[in-house]
């Protein structure tokens, strides 16, 4: 077999992270449209993720957050995301860089993507986030710009195997 020189396989992983930050950066600036909302899986220990020491001790390997209805301050750069959430009432700032990401997942529309995280995002630890309390499960999140809101009751963190059809 040829060696691939060009790395079509780093190039379309690229490509397709970019997807990604489109629609997050379009949810950071309108809020999400209709029944739009996203499954983000993520590894927690990767280079630049920084998450509550609670939260990291909770998912230490991976974390899968929900944003929906209890987001807000919805931040996207060129390399990475940064989001508001509440974990069983209580806020944290989370960051996540798009090497980190494994999956990504609309289930209004059935649309997924999967990534094999880069080398340096799997290799590296954690950073704690610096001023996070940490709770305990990944919430459903709400259109940008909405104020933290009291939890009534805790989401559930769901693997996305849970929505293919078998």
């Amino acid at each position: 077999m040829a060696t691939d020189h060009i790395r079509y396989d780093v190039l379309a992983r690229d490509a397709l992270r970019g997807v990604l930050r489109q629609v997050l950066a379009d949810a950071a600036e309108h809020g999400l449209p209709g029944e739009h909302h996203f499954y983000i899986t993520f590894l927690s220990k990767a280079d630049g993720v920084k998450i509550s020491p609670r939260l990291l001790s909770q998912y230490p390997q991976e974390m899968t957050i929900i944003l929906q209805h209890q987001f807000w301050d919805l931040v996207v750069t060129d390399d990475r995301f940064e989001v508001g959430l509440s974990f069983n009432g209580i806020p944290e700032r989370l960051v996540v860089p798009f090497s980190a990401i494994k999956s990504f997942f609309d289930p209004s529309v059935q649309f997924g993507l999967q990534f094999e995280p880069s080398e340096e995002a799997a290799a590296a630890p954690a950073t704690p986030a610096e001023d996070a309390p940490a709770p305990a499960v990944a919430e459903k999140a709400a259109e940008a710009g909405d104020e933290p809101a009291k939890q009534s009751e805790g989401a559930e963190v769901v693997r996305l195997d849970r929505f293919r059809k078998k």
